[in-house]
């Protein structure tokens, strides 16, 4: 690992402070919303059902008040026979009956639609997250922590998925219920309604102190969870340099006030809803009461029938049922909707790169690279690279040397337009890059780094990197010009050999012979080699040195290197130096100049001696 990199990880791992969040300006519950479009027919559908369940869920109290009234305590004639009367109470419980299959056989239709319809969308977000985050730009990675992005994509996703697959059907049922509820009581009785309807002002209030009190709530629990993935994500990257500086107990205490933090934004979300839930069942208990009040008045006094008061009773409890399921339903949407708000902060986030509307296309690209001029910086004006011009010619070998922060790896960088310049201009094959695709231009480059990222896996699969072009043949050609062949043959699988995740069971030889066949068989015009040699273990440097060899041949090819041992027969050697090029020349003309470049060779040859 290079020092930067080091520096970086350890800055990182051992920082105190926490990223937070950039908060989403715009209304997240409608645009949520937004991805029902494709699916109107099956929306249709669900409001259908939503609609016949809902008559028929009002329509089952009313039969059961009907047949108390009329075959139980009604009035009967003297020669009315008791039969007849049973025979009436079957016919309303087949009712009944039939009400009841009717009503499973319409839930299970909307459940599986909602279900369905509800995963297809979460497929989609997720893979629309995904390809987002793949056109992001560099410096999109270079300042957020990974496990933020890891948390958008899994955790806060599968918080949206349950307003697809239940809540907003179930808002839009409860309510429909609400309301029918309230015409159907006012209707067959108003005096009685109107008994029933006196705690609703106090069932709003609580409703709205509890939606205020929640959406805060869940942002910071999303914020807690999304801040304890992404110390993990660091902390486990990073376990080698926590274990060489002796910081276990250290990382472990960190990681214990994190999860407390956790516990308490989650404890406080158990306690709102302690506290609310409580409260809306005590309003529905005395709602009961004063129905059954107010009805047991009527019946005595003969203004209403006892089927009537058996119907009121249950439906003031059907009635504040929904209200209460609106309740916890209220709790779900705020943390889906605090867990949207920060996946549409991510897919709002945009790229700094951007392909031209009418790129220019190269029938082939041969490798001839040329800076002009070329001003560069990560950060405003604090520039790394400085009115930098060079050319490289098809075929070519040139190799940057200099001092760490010279701005080497920034020229590779820009090369394969990671980042956009300032002023000036880099034309591959006497065309900018910025009127070219990044497609075009990363398709025709092969990038060999120091560290090696290997992916679980197989061995095939990681030369071939879902390439399907790339043939098994090929990848076995590949690898055996560059000499990964010698050591994937003998594993027990070979080719097929299983992989974990970044190759930890390979030596760094071994891996960057991989990084070498990989690079290989996407046959690139131009090759860059970053620090490529500096992991060269002993049983794999003659391997490494003559798969170089083969690689770089007719290929336009930049090397960076700290050894200047590696780069002595290159074409072209660049000095850099506080981001500006100082000299330039072959090995031997830069020695005979005794400028910088001799200087960083003495002093490596007095190190080695």
């Amino acid at each position: 690992m290079s020092s930067d990199k080091k520096k970086g990880l350890l800055a990182r791992i051992f920082a105190s402070d926490e990223n937070s969040d950039v908060q989403y300006e715009g209304n997240a519950l409608l645009r949520m919303i937004s991805y029902l479009k494709p699916y109107k027919g099956v929306c249709v559908a669900c409001v259908f059902l939503v609609l016949v369940t809902t008559v028929l869920e009002l329509y089952k109290p009313i039969l059961i008040g009907n047949a108390i009234d009329f075959f139980i305590t009604g009035d009967f004639a003297p020669g009315e026979m008791v039969r007849e009367r049973f025979t009436g109470v079957l016919i309303a419980a087949a009712k009944y009956m039939a009400v009841l299959l009717a009503l499973f056989i319409f839930n299970r239709r909307q459940y599986i639609l909602l279900q369905t319809t509800g995963q297809k969308i979460i497929y989609e977000m997720r893979n629309q997250l995904f390809t987002h985050m793949e056109s992001l730009s560099m410096r999109f990675f270079d300042l957020t922590p990974v496990g933020k992005i890891v948390t958008r994509i899994t955790n806060d996703v599968e918080s949206v998925n349950e307003l697809y697959s239940n809540i907003l059907v179930r808002l839009f049922k409860n309510s429909v219920k609400i309301i029918g509820l309230a015409v159907v009581m006012l209707l067959l009785n108003w005096k009685m309604a109107l008994f029933s309807f006196i705690m609703v002002p106090f069932m709003t209030v609580l409703t709205v102190i509890f939606r205020k009190i929640a959406h805060t709530t869940f942002q910071m629990t999303r914020t807690k969870i999304t801040a304890l993935n992404t110390f993990l994500s660091e902390n486990i990257s990073g376990m080698k340099i926590i274990q060489i500086f002796h910081k276990e107990k250290e990382k472990h205490q960190e990681f214990c006030d994190r999860s407390e933090e956790l516990y308490r934004v989650n404890y406080r979300e158990i306690l709102v809803n302690a506290i609310f839930r409580p409260s809306i069942y005590m309003v529905s208990v005395i709602a009961l009461i004063i129905v059954i009040a107010s009805g047991s008045y009527g019946v005595f006094h003969g203004t209403i029938t006892i089927g009537t008061m058996y119907i009121f009773i249950q439906y003031i409890q059907t009635f504040f049922e929904p209200i209460q399921e609106l309740a916890d339903q209220l709790a779900t949407l705020q943390s889906a909707i605090a867990a949207a708000e920060k996946i549409f902060t991510l897919l709002d986030e945009k790229p700094l790169i951007h392909d031209p509307e009418h790129p220019v296309v190269l029938p082939q690209i041969k490798g001839r690279i040329e800076f002009k001029h070329v001003w560069f910086a990560y950060n405003e004006e604090d520039y790394v690279l400085k009115d930098v011009s060079f050319t490289i010619e098809p075929g070519q070998k040139v190799a940057f040397v200099g001092a760490t922060g010279a701005g080497k790896s920034s020229i590779l960088n820009l090369i394969g337009r990671y980042y956009d310049i300032q002023k000036g201009e880099i034309l591959i094959d006497g065309v900018n890059i910025q009127d070219m695709t990044r497609d075009q231009i990363r398709g025709a480059i092969g990038q060999v780094q120091q560290d090696v990222f290997i992916f679980t896996g197989d061995i095939k699969s990681n030369i071939r990197l879902r390439n399907d072009d790339i043939s098994n043949k090929a990848i076995r050609e590949a690898s055996r010009q560059v000499n990964a062949n010698h050591f994937i043959e003998r594993l027990p699988n070979g080719y097929d050999e299983k992989v974990s995740e970044r190759g930890s069971t390979f030596s760094a030889g071994q891996r960057q012979l991989l990084s070498f066949a990989r690079t290989l068989a996407f046959d690139p015009t131009i090759l860059i080699l970053d620090e490529a040699t500096a992991n060269i273990d002993t049983e794999t440097e003659q391997w490494i040195q003559d798969a170089l060899e083969k690689l770089m041949a007719g290929r336009t090819t930049i090397m960076v290197a700290h050894r200047l041992s590696t780069i002595q027969h290159a074409d072209n050697i660049i000095v850099m130096h506080h981001g500006r090029i100082r000299e330039s020349g072959t090995h031997q003309e830069l020695l005979e100049k005794g400028g910088i470049y001799k200087k960083l060779y003495e002093l490596q040859k007095s190190e080695q001696a």
